[in-house]
């Protein structure tokens, strides 16, 4: 693939800053459970002097289904690799072609800036994003570790997902590292299709042009008609993280730690989305915890 054809070179500088925080399902009742955790995001805001921007559609629903692909024992996630497919839906109808994400995540930063998720050939523009994602801590509330996530994303119809480790390892290389076998399938995670409901609803500044893209979703399951989990984050991108200033930084890290505490009726603990899918109905033992 020609360097023209990679919309972001494959770094291995970060240059995206996502804050997130896992929310209880049972909140997710109706679309007003959006209109509430806001409240208390700019109630929040007002403590740290951040400024909030909210979007003119803030709370209009936009409606997306989300697929995972792994081998019946989890072979990719046991590796730190995640393969999903993204649809969105307007009307009840699909519209585009779906995104495809193909991410390798792990805890230390040198680990995942080593990992070349480029695919080996494209139709399309691969956009490929290197990511710092911070989550509350495992035990308790107020405080923030990180996980790094090396990501390519790019437009992949459907059809075709089902196939074997090999057919995956031709298109992107770092598959191989995996170990399994090249014979061994593809399957839809759990047999679980996800519906996810997101409401994008604006901006948060924290100064020195340090500004997050907010959103708050509930992940819903097709297969047992029943919300499982919500979220809160936000996401800053930058070209360097030395552009970035130490206030805005911390008024960020200051203002994610303080909300998990504002809102800790709403708050849970559970490590991330993608998680919770590869734990629904399975023992504890089978699924790597992140």
């Amino acid at each position: 693939m020609s360097k023209h054809e990679i919309e972001n070179t494959p770094q291995d500088q970060i240059q995206y800053r996502e804050y997130k925080i896992i929310l209880q399902a049972q909140h997710f009742t109706s679309a007003h459970a959006f209109v509430d955790f806001w409240s208390i995001v700019r109630e929040t805001a007002k403590k740290f002097d951040v400024k909030v921007k909210e979007a003119e559609n803030a709370f209009e629903s936009n409606v997306r289904e989300v697929l995972f692909y792994d081998t019946e024992d989890f072979a990719l996630y046991k590796n730190h690799f995640i393969l999903r497919l993204r649809t969105h839906y307007k009307g009840g109808w699909p519209q585009g072609i779906p995104e495809l994400t193909f991410k390798f995540r792990h805890p230390d930063f040198k680990t995942a800036a080593a990992v070349d998720v480029r695919p080996a050939a494209s139709g399309g523009i691969a956009r490929i994003k290197f990511k710092e994602e911070l989550l509350p801590l495992r035990e308790t509330l107020g405080g923030t570790r990180s996980i790094f996530s090396h990501n390519c994303v790019l437009a992949k119809p459907r059809e075709g997902l089902e196939v074997a480790v090999k057919d995956l390892a031709w298109a992107f290389p770092a598959i191989h590292q995996v170990g399994a076998d090249h014979e061994t399938p593809l399957k839809l995670v759990n047999d679980m299709a996800v519906e996810e409901v997101q409401v994008d609803v604006g901006e948060l500044h924290f100064g020195g042009g340090f500004n997050g893209k907010t959103t708050i979703a509930v992940w819903r399951t097709r297969k047992y008609e029943r919300a499982f989990c919500g979220e809160f984050a936000f996401q800053c991108r930058f070209d360097s993280e030395d552009e970035i200033h130490k206030s805005s930084l911390q008024r960020a890290e200051d203002f994610y730690k303080t909300l998990q505490l504002d809102a800790h009726e709403w708050v849970s603990l559970a490590s991330t989305k993608t998680a919770l899918v590869y734990q629904i109905g399975q023992p504890l033992h089978a699924t790597r915890s992140e």
